[in-house]
């Protein structure tokens, strides 16, 4: 399916795929911090969505003059810092001194491509395409955006066209992203200068993926913008929240970011796992209790409910609470007040309440299995923490927070992940959500040897057939016949060579039997029982 599109060209074409693609690049370096660290990602993305291989990206470096390389597939970190080009120099430095993109059909033919591809052979290159575009931004040239493909096509002038096309249009991308950048660079140095911001104040426009500034929630993918549109609406209020949402997907970030974002963001965020307590705690640590209310009740002491006075209370889990612990939350909710385990009096409270689960509290509260009264109370303001599964565009965003987070807890340095391991990433159901993910990237982290996480990085339940060299080495029908034939010998040993007792036990008719026992060529008196 292509859309025609264009200004420039009424019969130009531009399939939706490939407008996806240019969407999610731009998103991509968006939630990077520095123009670099986007610049891996970019080159999974073109690789995986585009089949553009041996990536490249140079940009300028004003000081000296000559064009470094800020990321190249296949380069280790310090092989990226020793490469540079000067003007004119070898087919990138010929399309930054000239302005022009460069087609190489057949890189094999091409000398001052092999003399500097050193470890590939002529053999390796031969068929390869090669692009490279530049880099433009203010009317001049300050980078450029190299990759290949094989091309094999009824069309190869046409395919050439439409990869070089799409280079140029990422590479206006990255012009813009890096004039942005240092934009904002400028205006911070002037209001560091001017004294309007401190000096050591190191905010930047790049949000590393998070769905606002400040947040900590990562996501750029519609069903969450859509449930942060609605937490944005209702922070600025008192009303009680209500969380709904499968395990793993975040419930308790959203309660913090509505925290965050509230009138009470300058006191205490108070959270508690009602799921995680017993039940014979769970009313002390709520409420409170006073000294002597039961044994090794030593002091009187406060409960969360007293202590996030003022603040937010988040109540993780709420559907686990008993029904009298419900009873005693929904006069909480009623009154604004508590009363501590063995007290005498009332003490009121000021809280905003903020509970979630990942039960269907409305399905329980028809069922009994959760107060009624209670629900409608809690259901104030609902709120849907999506699945991971409803916002797969977000994968890659937050596999490669991860990846970064990780890495520099376990002192590593990951430069990106690979190409199959993404195609894994993004083709899994997610059960577990943002923290199975998590898990999961933390684990190929730890496991990575070489700067990348590959696919063989990642748990067996990610893993395919294909990526495992496990396909099916036989048809359907091969497995059934076998299956089929291994079940009448063993109903044949059972009935002791009994035929008619054999086909009984298989649920099929006697003729039925004799058929299949003369196609597969059993020999039914083996199984015969001898009498002596």
């Amino acid at each position: 399916m292509t859309n025609t599109i264009g200004p420039e060209d009424p019969g130009q074409t531009r399939s939706l795929d490939e407008l996806e693609l240019l969407l999610d690049i731009a998103r991509t370096l968006d939630k990077h911090v520095e123009l670099r660290s986007s610049l891996g990602p970019l080159l999974s993305l073109i690789e995986l969505r585009a089949g553009l291989h041996w990536g490249m990206v140079t940009l300028l470096n004003r000081k000296t003059g000559l064009l470094k390389i800020e990321e190249a597939y296949g380069l280790t970190a310090e092989e990226k810092d020793r490469g540079v080009y000067r003007l004119g120099e070898g087919l990138v430095g010929r399309v930054f001194e000239s302005g022009n993109s460069v087609i190489v059909p057949d890189l094999s033919k091409d000398s001052r491509f092999l003399n500097r591809a050193k470890s590939r052979s002529a053999k390796d290159l031969a068929g390869l395409t090669y692009y490279c575009v530049p880099i433009r931004s203010g009317g001049g040239v300050i980078g450029t955006l190299s990759a290949e493909r094989r091309v094999e096509s009824d069309d190869p002038e046409g395919r050439r066209e439409r990869d070089i096309r799409l280079l140029e249009q990422i590479s206006t991308i990255i012009a813009d992203s890096a004039k942005l950048r240092e934009r904002i660079l400028e205006e911070q140095f002037l209001l560091r200068q001017s004294g309007i911001i401190p000096r050591d104040d190191n905010r930047n426009i790049n949000r590393g993926g998070v769905i606002a500034e400040g947040s900590s929630i990562i996501g750029t993918s519609k069903a969450m913008r859509s449930a942060y549109e609605m937490l944005v609406q209702v922070a600025p209020s008192d009303a009680t929240v209500l969380i709904s949402g499968e395990s793993g997907t975040g419930k308790e970030l959203f309660a913090a970011e509505i925290h965050r974002l509230s009138r009470r963001s300058g006191n205490v965020f108070v959270r508690i796992n009602c799921a995680a307590l017993p039940e014979s705690v769970i009313e002390s640590e709520l409420f409170g209790h006073e000294k002597g209310a039961f044994t090794g009740a030593v002091a009187q002491r406060k409960g969360r409910f007293e202590l996030a006075h003022g603040g937010t209370l988040f109540l993780d889990e709420i559907g686990d609470l008993s029904p009298q612990v419900q009873v005693k939350l929904l006069r909480v909710l009623q009154e604004r007040e508590i009363e501590r385990v063995g007290g005498t009096g009332p003490v009121k409270v000021d809280v905003r309440l903020i509970a979630a689960s990942n039960r269907n509290l409305e399905e329980d509260a028809a069922s009994g299995k959760f107060r009624e009264d209670l629900f409608y109370r809690l259901n104030v303001f609902p709120i849907h923490a999506p699945p991971l599964r409803e916002r797969r565009s977000d994968i890659i965003l937050l596999a490669d927070h991860f990846a970064e987070k990780y890495a520099e807890k376990n002192g590593k340095a990951i430069k990106r992940i690979s190409t199959p391991a993404i195609d894994l990433l993004t083709s899994y159901s997610w059960p577990g959500n943002v923290r199975e993910l998590e898990n999961c990237i933390e684990r190929a982290v730890i496991l990575s040897a070489d700067m990348v996480i590959h696919s063989h990085n990642l748990p067996p339940s990610l893993q395919s057939a294909e990526s495992t060299n496990t396909e099916p080495t036989t048809t359907l029908d091969a497995a059934l016949s076998r299956l089929e034939k291994e079940l009448i010998v063993e109903a044949l040993k059972m009935s002791g060579g009994n035929m008619a007792a054999a086909a009984r036990h298989l649920g099929i008719t006697e003729r039925q039997m004799g058929l299949r026992v003369h196609h597969y060529g059993i020999n039914w008196r083996l199984y015969r029982i001898t009498k002596m």
